[in-house]
C-alpha cells in the first residue's frame, strides 16, 4: 500500500457490478435513518400532551440521543472496520427500527428517554459504516458522487420529518413510529439478501497483507492520529459542525425576527428553500469533484475549499441585508457550496486514512462534529440570552467557514497523502 507518495490520479477500472445498486439500497437506509431520529422534533405538542413534561425534558429527547451517537460513533464504526460492514449495517438498521417501533408503547417521560438513548447506540453503527461500504465499491472516477447520492437520501429522510407531526395530529404521536418502525425491520429483512461487501480490490498495492487484517480499536486510533492530516481534517470537521448547527438550529428565528415573518413563512424559507438547494448541492458537488478529481488528483479537497470560499460571503450578505430576496438567496448559496464539503469528506479521509480504518475513523470525525457543533448550537443560545444578534452570530459563522476553507488548503499542502484506493 503507497503511503510515502502524493496521491495518484484516480483509477478508473470498471466498478463492481453491484456499485450503484449498493448506493441505491443504502439511500433508502439513510432516508429511514434520518427521519426516524427527526420526526419526534415535529410532534411536540401531540408528545407533550399524552406524556406529560417540560420543554427542558422534550428538548433533553433530543440531546440524550446526540450525545449518545457522538461519543458511541468511533467505536460502531471500528465494528464496521473490524467485521463485516454489510452485515454491521442490517443489524444497525434492524435495531434501530426495533427500537422506534418500542418508542411507539412508551408512556412515561422515562421510557421516552430510554428509548432515545437505545436509538443514539444504533443508528451509530450505520453512518460509518454505510460511508466505508460506499467507499468500498466506488475507489476511483465515481466516488464523490456516490456518497452525494447517499447524503441525498439522507436529506430526503430529513426533509420527510414533517410526516412525524402530520401523522401524530391526524391519529396519535405514537402512530408514526409504530409504522415506520416496521418499515424499517421489513426493509432490514429485505437487506440481508441482497447487500453484500465489495469484493477485495486484485491490485498489489491496496491488497492488506494477512499478518495485518485484525483490526484494534487502540491500534485504529493510533494510527489515525498518528498523521498531522488527519487531526487538520477533525478540526475542519468539527468547526463545520459548528456553522452547520448554528444556521439549522437559527435561521428560522432569524427570518422572523430580521424580516418581522410569520413562523410558517420563516419555515418554509428556512427549510424548504435550505433543504432543496443542499439536496441538489451534493449531487452537483459529487459530480463535479469526480470530473476535476480526473485530471487534479487533488480535486477532492480543492473543491469544497473553494465552495466554502464562495459560501462565507453569502452568509456574510445574507445576514446582513434588509432585502428578504437577497437573504433568502444568500442563504441558498450557502446551502448549495457548503454541501461539497459533506459530499467530500469520506473521499478525502480515503487519501489520508489507511484502507482499514476508514469506518473508524469517519466515525471519530463524527464524535467531533456532533459533540462540537452540539455545544456551538447551545452557546448560539447563550449568546442570544446575552442580547447578540443573529446578524452577528451568522457573521462569525462566516469567518469560521473562511477558517475551514484554510484547513483544507493547509491539508493540500500535507505531503503524505496517499493513492487513492
Amino acid at each position: 500500500m503507497k503511503t510515502d507518495t502524493l496521491l495518484d490520479s484516480p483509477k478508473t477500472a470498471v466498478l463492481p457490478a453491484r456499485a450503484w445498486f449498493v448506493v441505491a439500497l443504502l439511500c433508502v437506509v439513510g432516508c429511514l435513518n434520518y427521519l426516524d431520529r427527526i420526526m419526534i422534533t415535529t410532534m411536540r405538542d401531540s408528545i407533550k400532551a399524552a406524556i406529560p413534561m417540560t420543554d427542558a425534558q422534550f428538548g433533553l429527547l433530543t440531546a440524550v440521543f446526540l450525545w449518545v451517537y457522538g461519543f458511541l460513533s468511533p467505536y460502531a464504526g471500528f465494528l464496521a472496520d473490524r467485521f463485516n460492514r454489510s452485515r454491521v449495517i442490517i443489524g444497525s438498521l434492524f435495531v434501530w427500527s426495533l427500537v422506534t417501533w418500542l418508542t411507539s408503547h412508551a408512556t412515561t417521560f422515562e421510557e421516552l428517554l430510554a428509548t432515545r438513548a437505545l436509538m443514539g447506540v444504533s443508528e451509530a453503527c450505520y453512518i460509518p459504516a454505510a460511508m466505508a461500504l460506499i467507499v468500498d465499491y466506488h475507489r476511483g472516477a465515481t466516488r464523490s458522487l456516490a456518497t452525494g447520492i447517499h447524503i441525498a437520501g439522507i436529506m430526503v429522510g430529513q426533509s420527510l420529518g414533517f410526516l412525524g407531526g402530520m401523522i401524530a395530529e391526524n391519529r396519535d404521536w405514537s402512530a408514526a413510529f409504530s409504522v415506520f418502525g416496521l418499515v424499517g425491520i421489513v426493509y432490514a429483512v429485505v437487506l440481508a439478501f441482497f447487500l453484500r461487501d465489495a469484493p477485495r480490490p486484485v491490485e498489489p498495492e491496496t491488497v492488506v497483507p494477512k499478518t495485518a487484517e485484525t483490526v484494534r480499536f487502540g491500534e485504529a486510533v493510533r494510527m489515525l492520529f498518528s498523521k498531522p492530516a488527519f487531526s487538520l481534517l477533525l478540526l475542519f470537521w468539527a468547526l463545520l459542525g459548528v456553522v452547520g448547527w448554528l444556521i439549522v438550529g437559527w435561521l428560522p428565528t432569524f427570518y422572523q425576527e430580521q424580516f418581522n415573518l410569520s413562523q410558517s413563512q420563516a419555515g418554509q424559507y428556512a427549510t424548504g428553500y435550505f433543504h432543496t438547494a443542499a439536496l441538489v448541492g451534493v449531487l452537483t458537488g459529487g459530480a463535479l469533484t469526480d470530473r476535476i478529481s480526473r485530471n487534479n488528483p487533488r480535486g477532492r479537497i480543492l473543491v469544497p475549499a473553494i465552495a466554502l470560499c464562495i459560501a462565507a460571503p453569502a452568509i456574510f450578505f445574507a445576514s446582513t441585508t434588509p432585502i428578504l430576496p437577497v437573504a433568502i438567496v444568500g442563504f441558498i448559496f450557502y446551502a448549495f457550496t457548503r454541501v461539497f464539503s459533506d459530499t467530500n469528506m469520506m473521499p478525502i479521509l480515503c487519501l489520508i486514512a489507511d484502507e482499514r480504518y476508514r469506518a473508524t475513523g469517519y466515525g471519530i470525525l463524527n464524535l467531533g462534529s456532533c459533540i462540537v457543533g452540539g455545544l456551538g448550537l447551545y452557546a448560539g443560545g447563550v449568546l442570544r440570552d446575552a442580547q447578540v444578534s443573529f446578524s452577528q452570530l451568522f457573521q462569525v459563522a462566516a469567518v469560521l467557514l473562511l477558517i475551514c476553507s484554510a484547513l483544507l488548503f493547509l491539508l493540500k499542502s500535507q505531503t503524505n497523502l496517499k493513492a487513492e484506493a
